[in-house]
């Protein structure tokens, strides 16, 4: 069954392959590019290719993988790649892979002869339940995350949780963290199934990516162009976003994956709810207990946090120079456009110094 993400439908399982089947067959393609990076090229691509049934000329796409690569340089060596096999307004982009080559993989497809179509196969858990869904591409700009690119829906996407056997641990905790995200905006009932959870089967996790999929798809269809509603989505990700670019960028630093960034920031966006909206300690001491056991705990000097509070002027929820975050008054019942002072982030930073 599929649910909607402002137009792009959602398959899942073996039904994704049937449906992606029906779509080639009635829209005629001049060719398929799959694009793909150097781990899916290895784990993913000659999986995908034996449930790919078409006659329509392939070629595959390899970038080399990891965010550092997720800038408007590969999306240039990719055009040129296009131009030189001959795409064309009818080619057909699918990106085979997480969230870096989704994002990308959109963005190169929204631009190439003024939009060409795109359809998302994530493959890991942080695609599935976010960077895929929803329409957002883009690439970062230099240090600075997702500063370059359009709102521009896939064909459709379709998730098959076979490709996460293959995810390291880490990756799988990554993705983890924006479905703990959808939990703590959305449904207190869902986050406390969630962190009830001690181990996840296969059945568990496509019960929960369905899920999470269906509440992030809900918020979009709303707000499809992140007027509103659609801002919740990004909790946690004001301060996450600065750790993770900050991360990126410091040769003595070791590099945070997204979700490991994210689950610092929704720490730290839950004691500055405590701090100015009223939201139960009780309640932020439990969701600290339970990040910290899941992503252990990362060290921050008193020279890291004022440049990561520098960066945050970059983030794009801001508005007329004013950083806005998103807060809770409590589990899913988010306030957006919140303005924070400075000295309570630093106070937020010595609580989680301190857990």
């Amino acid at each position: 069954m599929a649910k909607m993400a402002i137009g792009a439908p959602v398959f899942y399982r073996e039904n994704a392959y049937e449906k992606l089947t029906t779509y080639l067959d009635a829209n005629k393609a001049s060719k398929i590019f799959i694009l793909v990076d150097s781990n899916t090229h290895n784990f993913c691509l000659s999986s995908f290719l034996t449930r790919l049934t078409t006659e329509i000329p392939i070629e595959v796409i390899e970038m080399e993988a990891g965010e550092t690569h997720k800038n408007l340089e590969t999306c240039s060596q990719i055009w040129n790649v296009l131009s030189e096999l001959g795409a064309d307004r009818k080619s057909l982009v699918l990106n085979l892979g997480g969230g870096v080559v989704t994002d990308l993989g959109g963005f190169v497809a929204s631009c190439f002869k003024r939009g060409i179509p795109y359809i998302n196969i994530p493959t890991t858990l942080l695609a599935m339940v976010d960077a895929s869904v929803g329409g957002k591409t883009g690439v970062d700009l230099g240090n600075l995350k997702n500063q370059i690119g359009v709102i521009n829906n896939a064909q459709m996407v379709l998730i098959d949780s076979g490709y996460l056997k293959s995810l390291p641990a880490n990756e799988m905790r990554s993705g983890l963290a924006e479905i703990l995200k959808h939990g703590l905006i959305k449904d207190e009932g869902y986050w406390n199934k969630l962190t009830a959870l001690s181990e996840l089967n296969l059945e568990d996790l496509d019960e929960i990516i369905e899920e999470s999929v269906n509440i992030k798809s809900e918020i979009v269809a709303r707000d499809p162009e992140e007027k509103n509603l659609r801002k919740t989505l990004n909790y946690g990700h004001t301060l996450g976003h600065a750790i993770e670019s900050y991360f990126l960028t410091h040769a003595t630093k070791t590099r945070l994956l997204h979700g490991e960034a994210v689950a610092i920031g929704m720490i730290l966006a839950t004691f500055i709810s405590s701090e100015l909206k009223r939201f139960p300690i009780e309640k932020t001491q439990k969701i600290t207990r339970y990040i910290l056991d899941m992503y252990g705990k990362v060290e921050f000097e008193n020279k890291d946090i004022t440049e990561i509070i520098d960066l945050m002027k970059y983030d794009k929820k801001n508005e007329f120079g004013k950083i806005n975050f998103v807060l809770l008054e409590d589990i899913g019942k988010p306030l957006l456009d919140c303005l924070v002072p400075n000295e309570v982030i630093i106070t937020a930073f010595d609580f989680y110094r301190k857990a």
